[in-house]
């Protein structure tokens, strides 16, 4: 008779090393699979649910049109690519982890190529957000501004009328997405 409650004890006991084992191999799994997406991923998928996308993208303007966009906000809280032209600088928003310039990027910077054939010189600065690797978001920073570097010198401006700016990151002030950007300004 004692043998008997000894394994069925024994069972009882097995069944839970056996559940304490699984909920620890599946809490240590998901929690790599969560630190395995990148974290602006992460944080995109956070705020997705409560930001809509608003698509669209820029009209281009000349140099020193006071434009009021509203909608820049939202646009750059996106994940898409896009590119839009405020105050005569043109902004290029990037999708997380990726330096494809957006659709119309040669449009938007028709009006400060203009300019720079005037003998004035473009500064091209870089941004990142503070989520992440900082030197993934550096280095990705870095190639997004050459993307639109090569785009400038394909459209005829020459490495000379251009100014590299070291990619910046942005503190707490704004929206991931609004920190995913690269900026080309007249100097």
């Amino acid at each position: 008779m004692f043998s008997q409650d000894d394994d069925s004890q024994q069972r009882v006991a097995l069944i839970v090393v056996f559940a304490l084992v699984a909920l620890v191999v599946s809490s240590v799994m998901g929690v790599g699979i969560y630190k395995s997406r990148p974290a602006h991923d992460r944080a995109s998928m956070a705020s997705s649910s409560a930001v809509a996308a608003m698509p669209g993208a820029a009209m281009p303007q000349t140099p020193g049109t006071n434009s009021v966009n509203t909608a820049s906000a939202a646009q750059a809280v996106s994940d898409a690519a896009s590119v839009r032209v405020e105050n005569g600088v043109v902004k290029f928003y990037f999708a997380s982890g990726k330096a494809d310039l957006a659709a119309g990027a040669g449009d938007a910077l028709q009006g400060v190529i203009k300019e720079v054939k005037t003998g004035r010189k473009l500064v091209i600065s870089g941004f990142h957000d503070a989520t992440g690797n900082a030197g993934k978001n550096a280095e990705l920073a870095r190639q997004r501004a050459l993307a639109v570097r090569d785009a400038l010198k394909a459209a005829g401006v020459t490495e000379q009328q251009i100014d590299l700016k070291k990619p910046q990151q942005m503190m707490a002030s704004g929206s991931n997405a609004e920190a995913r950007r690269v900026e080309v300004a007249l100097q």
